[in-house]
This record gives structure tokens, C-alpha cells and sequence, in this order.
């Protein structure tokens, strides 16, 4: 699927080849399924993964976004046969299209305007990490196994943004212990650390995430879109620049019809219902 094609089809009608897609009323769910081999990525899935995030920053229909793996695990990341191998034989300007093309797949997670929320549970490694930390909230359970493993096979830990954002979530010298040593950062740890949101039964993660995601959609979607943004924008602010830019962000939010609910529901002593206007 091209990503010209992806950007104008709307998340219902997307078919994947390589991933399962349900949509439930305004929340899609994003299942990896090679269970077989832990749900590694192919150089074709990532490319349909991203075409799937661009197509979503054009989707109004939905308002939340899962992202899972089937089997009990989350996913284990380039599968060795069929990339990493393929890899080892490429010239320099053929590589860096793919590394090109990885990091597209993080651009287009932080760029679409809905809320991603991975459900982790298992060996969540190398890129399959990449994609829980370009998420925007993560739940896991006590046997989640999280490892950024690029050094492991004699990579550097600065992939697909890695030493931009796990600093951001974790703090400086925690990413840089798991980016040199590529060791294993376990659920209770990596909960801790801030790394997972919350810690959750195994049974229970993927149906936890699923209802954060609808408790979201059904809030003020343009607003949690605009957060978004500004957390993604702001990272290159200073302070000054960033209470600016969230002064007009703000602004812009209280035209919503959203914040007027929001008003005349709190007069009445009501629950606001909103519709993302």
C-alpha cells in the first residue's frame, strides 16, 4: 500500500497484510502477529506500519489508538533473517534508506494527532522498544522484558530516535545505562523508572489499554490532540518560547465547542459529553 493512498483511506477501510487492525467504535487496535517468532518487524511491515500512522493523521473517525502484539509478547523487534541478515550485505547509501525508513515509522507515530497507547507484555526489544517509546502512554505486566539490544549486535543505542526520547521518559543516565549495556529492563523496574505507566495483569493488558484508549476518545479529542503537539513541539522550546506557544494553543482550544460543553455541563451539575469540536 502506497502512502499516498494510505493518507486518504480511512482507518476502517485500511487492510493490512502484515499486522491485524480492529477498530471498535472511535479506538483502533494495532495487533503485531507472527506469534511464532515473537512479532519481529519485516522491512514490509514497517513500511505499512507507517503508512498505517500517516493514514491516521488524516482520520477523524478515530480518536485513540492500541498498539500490541499477539502471543504474549509485544515484539522482539528486526527479524535477524529477514533484515538484519539482508542488511549485513548493503552498501552504505542502501542502508541509510532504511534507517531513513525506520525512523519514519516513530515520525509518523508522534505525528498523528491521536493518543497511542501500547499494550506490552512480554520480550518488547530493539525496535519493538523503539515503538513502545514512541508511544504515548505504555502499560505492562510483571512479565514484560523491555531491552534496546542495537548494541548487542555491535550497533549504537542512537536508533530511531532512541537518544532524543528514552532520556525524555526515563532521565539521562538511566537511557544511557540501557543503551550501552542492552540489558533487560523488566516490568516492575521499568514501571519505576517511568518507563510503563502502570503494571497490570497479563490477562488484563491489552483489555486495560483498550479502555484508557476509549476513556481518551471520548474526552475532548481535539484538545488531547493539541497536547500532543505541544509535548512533541516543546522539547525544542525554551520555556519562554513554550508558555507562548501554549498561550495560543490554549486560546484556540476555548473557541471548541468542547470547552463550552464542558461550561454549561458543570452550571447544570452534568457530565459533559464531548465530540471533538
Amino acid at each position: 500500500m502506497s502512502v499516498a493512498n494510505a493518507t486518504v483511506l480511512p482507518l476502517a477501510d485500511f487492510k493490512p497484510s502484515h499486522f491485524e487492525l480492529d477498530v471498535v467504535g472511535k479506538v483502533a487496535t494495532v495487533r503485531l502477529n507472527r506469534p511464532e517468532k515473537k512479532n519481529p518487524l519485516t522491512f514490509e511491515s514497517y513500511r505499512e506500519l507507517t503508512d498505517f500512522f500517516l493514514a491516521a493523521q488524516k482520520e477523524e473517525a478515530v480518536k485513540a489508538i492500541v498498539l500490541t502484539g499477539a502471543g504474549g509478547n509485544f515484539s522482539s523487534g528486526g527479524d535477524v533473517f529477514e533484515i538484519i541478515g539482508p542488511l549485513v550485505a548493503m552498501e552504505t547509501k542502501d542502508l541509510l534508506k532504511f534507517t531513513r525508513m525506520t525512523g519514519e515509522l516513530v515520525k509518523a507515530i508522534r505525528a498523528c494527532p491521536q493518543p497511542v497507547i501500547a499494550a506490552i507484555d512480554g520480550i518488547c526489544a530493539g525496535a519493538g522498544a523503539i515503538m513502545a517509546m514512541a508511544s504515548d502512554m505504555r502499560l505492562g505486566t510483571a512479565e514484560t522484558k523491555i531491552a534496546f539490544l542495537f548494541n548487542r549486535v555491535g550497533l549504537a543505542g542512537c536508533d530511531m530516535g532512541a537518544c532524543a526520547m528514552l532520556p525524555r521518559i526515563i532521565g539521562q543516565g538511566r537511557a544511557a545505562e540501557l543503551l550501552y549495556t542492552g540489558r533487560t529492563l523488566r516490568g516492575d523496574e521499568a514501571e519505576r523508572w517511568g518507563f510503563l505507566n502502570r503494571l497490570v495483569a497479563k490477562e488484563a493488558v491489552l483489555a486495560e489499554a483498550q479502555m484508557l484508549a476509549t476513556e481518551l476518545a471520548d474526552g475532548p479529542t481535539f484538545a488531547n490532540a493539541m497536547t500532543k503537539r505541544m509535548l512533541e513541539m516543546e522539547w525544542a522550546m525554551s520555556v519562554e518560547s513554550a508558555i507562548e506557544a501554549e498561550a495560543v494553543a490554549q486560546a484556540l482550544c476555548m473557541q471548541t465547542e468542547d470547552f463550552s460543553r464542558a461550561y454549561h455541563a458543570f452550571a447544570t451539575k452534568q457530565k459533559p459529553v464531548f465530540e471533538g469540536n
